[in-house]
């Protein structure tokens, strides 16, 4: 008969690995379920905010018509939380050569009184939005 001591006999994971490895497999879905969707949306707003900047500049529109024209197409995209002055700033007002800086926050609740927040910042100029 086989004797059954030492690590070389042992097979398969115990208990507590398996329960150990479904939390940290819980754990991550919950992060990847908060981050990602709010990743997305910096992209579709950041690529909003580029071609409506872009048409803005092309067109010599002023910085409160753009101000509209942004509020006007977050509401098509059925953005209905986001306003456009809780989202950027302008660092250039001049009609023809508008640039913004985009700083906003999102915030996702993790577990209980635990929030993930996502942070997003950057600059778009006329160059960007070409």
């Amino acid at each position: 008969m086989q004797q059954l001591s030492g690590l070389s006999s042992q097979r398969g994971a115990s208990a507590t690995s398996i329960v150990l490895f479904i939390i940290v497999l819980g754990v991550a879905a919950k992060l990847v379920i908060a981050i990602v969707p709010a990743q997305v949306s910096d992209y579709q707003l950041t690529k909003t905010l580029e071609s409506q900047l872009k048409k803005a500049n092309s067109d010599s529109v002023t910085a409160n018509q753009f101000v509209e024209q942004v509020n006007k197409q977050l509401s098509i995209n059925a953005d209905y939380d986001t306003k456009a002055e809780d989202v950027f700033t302008f660092t250039n007002k001049k009609t023809g050569q508008l640039a913004i800086y985009k700083k906003y926050e999102k915030t996702n609740t993790l577990y209980g009184n635990v929030d993930i927040v996502n942070r997003f910042e950057g600059n778009i100029d006329a160059a960007a939005a070409e």
